[in-house]
């Protein structure tokens, strides 16, 4: 499934709505750790047919970030049912991404 761009206008709907797991990538074009971990929930979301996977970009999207408590990034939440169920801060192998959801 292809990476869905999360923003103010369509949260509500893609995430916190989904009826699978959605994976946020949390994320900034300035951040380098970000670009490292970017190919790898690429590569998630075309493997992985039973969950959603967003990129959220923090500059673009502050009111969001700020509600989650997003102080790092690159921060990768989890949400089931409209809830978050798993966080990771930082550049994390594929492995351990796999294991939050």
């Amino acid at each position: 499934m292809a990476v869905i761009t999360a923003t103010q206008d369509n949260f509500e709907t893609e995430v916190l709505g989904s009826d699978k797991p959605v994976l946020v990538d949390f994320w900034a074009s300035w951040c380098g750790p970000c670009k490292m971990l970017s190919p790898v929930v690429d590569q998630i979301a075309e493997e992985k047919e039973d969950i959603k996977v967003c990129k959220l970009n923090v500059d673009e999207q502050q009111d969001i970030a700020v509600k989650y408590k997003v102080m790092s990034i690159p921060t990768l939440i989890v949400f089931k049912n409209g809830e978050e169920a798993n966080r990771s801060v930082g550049v994390i192998p594929k492995e351990e991404i796999l294991n939050l959801l």
